[in-house]
């Protein structure tokens, strides 16, 4: 009887610890741009908007820096349940103006990923002084590049490797500036509208730098830190209630992703996407993938997942989202993104 009692209480005490573990092992980045009543509403929320955003995570959640998160996961070492962070893009004035006094009230660290030459030399942006008193309270900064160009352009006369390396020469330049101004350097890297390649975030990956794109998502410790997702949380994602899924989500376990570059040229030849996924605390079968709202076929082949995708013919950014509901955590969601990058027939990319 006694044996049968101690195998009682270890299934259970294992039980409570894989309770625990995905979530530990799991943050929320939320991405913002304008925080404003007069800007595109596309990328912009409310100043009334973004407070009832901080309410919500003041009452629900750990709101921590992004560097001691990244910190955290690249070392293995827990987080706090339901950790989001906070991140704007772009550098205007509005964060300054609206949403700094907002955070400063909340007591709440963000980072701002910035495009150094741009800081006090265009009227929309910030200038060193709000930067240097911004980061007195509470705000770090990062590299979001010397202009806010589509870094997949390339000059047709040039090479591959011409334009990797004057890439990531601009990005160095960003991040020199940025140090000589602030003092520090945390080697982050936000790609202009999101938009990558495998061999950019390699590349951006050897030189030590981590890199944050705008496909959705949480992350964990095997995310990939060349293009780790974020949530946009302005224009149509600004609603509270479709937002509270995404802030409460988990990082789906995804390997072997394919196709593994997400720039795509017409004609477009790969009309699925297939991964594998760890099965420890969710079901394949329950994994649903959508694109444009639609729910996609898929098939199963033990953790092996295959999407069939509808054609993708439209130039501009895409991405396929894929969720399913964790075992352990009622009523929190796994959720994996993978975003596709399409130019024009010139060459040309959309803003």
């Amino acid at each position: 009887m006694r044996k049968a009692w101690c195998i009682i209480l270890l299934t259970i005490t294992c039980a409570i610890l894989s309770i625990n573990i995905w979530a530990k092992d799991n943050a929320v980045i939320l991405l913002y741009h304008h925080v404003s009543n007069s800007t595109p509403k596309v990328t912009s929320v409310s100043p009334d908007t973004f407070r009832q955003h901080m309410q919500y995570l003041a009452d629900n959640h750990k709101v921590l820096p992004l560097q001691q998160v990244i910190q955290a996961l690249q070392n293995n070492r827990p987080l706090p349940e339901k950790t989001v962070v906070i991140t704007f893009d772009d550098g205007y004035n509005n964060i300054y103006d609206n949403a700094h006094p907002i955070l400063k009230e909340f007591a709440f660290p963000y980072t701002v990923f910035v495009n150094p030459p741009l800081i006090g030399k265009v009227n929309y942006q910030l200038n060193w002084q709000q930067v240097k008193l911004m980061a007195a309270e509470n705000a770090s900064f990062a590299n979001h590049g010397k202009q806010h160009n589509h870094l997949l352009s390339k000059n047709a006369e040039g090479s591959q490797q011409d334009w990797l390396r004057h890439t990531m020469q601009d990005i160095n330049d960003a991040e020199k500036m940025l140090e000589q101004n602030i003092g520090y350097s945390l080697k982050y890297f936000a790609y202009p509208y999101g938009e990558f390649d495998k061999q950019l975030k390699a590349r951006l990956s050897e030189q030590g730098y981590i890199g944050f794109a705008q496909h959705s998502g949480a992350i964990a410790s095997y995310s990939d830190f060349s293009a780790l997702p974020r949530y946009p949380a302005a224009g149509v994602y600004s609603n509270i209630e479709t937002l509270k899924v995404k802030l409460n989500s988990l990082a789906m376990p995804v390997t072997a992703v394919f196709p593994d570059d997400p720039k795509i040229e017409l004609p477009v030849q790969n009309e699925n996407l297939t991964f594998n996924v760890k099965i420890e605390d969710l079901a394949p079968q329950q994994i649903n993938c959508f694109q444009n709202g639609q729910v996609l076929n898929k098939s199963l082949k033990g953790n092996a997942i295959s999407v069939d995708l509808e054609p993708i013919s439209q130039p501009g950014r895409h991405r396929v989202n894929c969720t399913a509901p964790s075992i352990s955590e009622k009523g929190r969601y796994y959720w994996f993104s993978q975003p596709f990058f399409m130019p024009t027939a010139e060459g040309k990319w959309l803003d």
